[in-house]
């Protein structure tokens, strides 16, 4: 009884950088060994191509711990800002594959194939950027970003949230796949951007290219989740956390909140892009089926499966239902439907908080202290001071 109370009080005087080592790294660790190990060993080529791919839905499961998680934005219409990433980069490589002397049996060399099909004669200006890849580079981001900022400005300076925005996202995710598939002798239609065969010249079909990909992909990733991570123990993050809890106390202590708002939006918009941006690469194409209404509620789920407080969760959920996908359809292609359906609800109802969830539980019983445990921390992490918000304030009190 005595060592157990004389230890108690060392584990909670650990720095916030011990306990962040102890509670969080050895799921990061974990994750890392699977994917930049584990994976690559054991899988051919072609699987890991397709790993890779589904690594690029996991950036869009980030970006919505951070806007839903913390930030309690709920955004059905996250396909639009990874089909623009997409498309920003689709634009660059189907440009490279364009040349004069690819193009020369078409009416018009030096367009893409399908802009001559749609009778156009002369490249739009606004394709034109699209040459240098520094320009194709920074749209991947700008772009989304820009259309992220105008629509939550607009509806989070007006109060608009809840059940609401998800409708108002959801509208944009409509509106945009409609017009990429009217305006085909622009943006390819329902076909998409396809045949992109080179960057810079280096063959992005090879074998070799398929695998340099994964790797860039995975380390790409692991730099998404240690930056929101840094954004979460910020101030900026429990101010987050206290605006998703406490809003209007949040507004009353003088804190703008449409604008937190407004940009933990962006942020998810930026992370989406890149994911739609290194899913183009990998796949080879771009399609306004990964814009629509379907996709971006299949993103929600790969949050809600794997914790939509957890960014390594996230990551593990992404995997998990793709990886569900492809094997349903692939073994039972007359009911993987039906399976899939059941993996999502089977998943949300054995485990509220996800798989994250799940790792929690199993933690909080091998911590030194009761009590619920956040993913990633143990229960010595939960009970120390320095992780507890001022007696009667709650987490909003965090942020004075």
């Amino acid at each position: 009884m005595s060592s157990s109370s004389s230890t108690a009080p060392t584990a909670r005087r650990l720095p916030a950088p011990l306990r962040l080592l102890r509670g969080e790294l050895p799921g990061y660790l974990l994750l890392a060994l699977a994917l930049l190990v584990v994976m690559p060993l054991a899988l051919d080529v072609f699987r890991l191509n397709l790993l890779g791919k589904y690594l690029s839905y996991a950036f869009v499961a980030v970006g919505l711990v951070m806007l839903w998680g913390y930030g309690g934005v709920l955004s059905l219409g996250q396909g639009v800002f990874f089909g623009l990433g997409g498309y920003a980069m689709a634009m660059f490589l189907k440009l490279e594959a364009s040349d004069a002397r690819s193009t020369a049996i078409q009416s018009t060399p030096g367009i893409p194939d399908f802009m001559d099909w749609n009778q156009l004669t002369a490249l739009p200006w606004w394709w034109e950027p699209f040459r240098h890849l520094p320009f194709a580079l920074a749209g991947v981001i700008a772009v989304p970003v820009a259309l992220a900022f105008v629509v939550s400005f607009a509806m989070f300076r007006r109060r608009v949230g809840g059940v609401y925005f998800a409708i108002i996202t959801q509208a944009v995710a409509l509106i945009l796949s409609v017009l990429i598939i009217g305006q085909q002798g622009y943006t390819g239609g329902v076909n998409g951007i396809t045949d992109l065969k080179t960057m810079l010249g280096w063959d992005i079909r090879s074998d070799s290219a398929r695998v340099t990909l994964y790797f860039a992909n995975v380390i790409l990733l692991f730099g998404a989740i240690a930056m929101c991570r840094w954004i979460q123990r910020s101030k900026l993050g429990v101010l987050l956390l206290a605006m998703r809890d406490k809003e209007d106390r949040v507004r009353f202590s003088g804190y703008d909140v449409a604008m937190f708002k407004v940009f933990v939006f962006c942020l998810a918009a930026a992370l989406c892009a890149v994911g739609g941006a290194l899913f183009t690469l990998q796949v080879g194409f771009m399609s306004p089926s990964f814009v629509g209404i379907v996709p971006s509620i299949e993103m929600v789920i790969f949050a809600a499966v794997g914790g939509r407080m957890s960014l390594v969760g996230a990551v593990w959920g992404t995997l998990l239902v793709n990886f569900g996908k492809t094997y349903f359809s692939e073994s039972f292609p007359d009911l993987w439907l039906f399976l899939m359906a059941a993996l999502f609800i089977g998943v949300v109802v054995a485990f509220p908080d996800g798989l994250a969830g799940l790792y929690g539980r199993y933690m909080s019983r091998r911590g030194t202290a009761g009590g619920p445990v956040e993913p990633g921390e143990t229960a010595a992490d939960a009970a120390s001071p320095a992780a507890a918000p001022p007696a009667g304030k709650g987490i909003a009190g965090r942020i004075a």
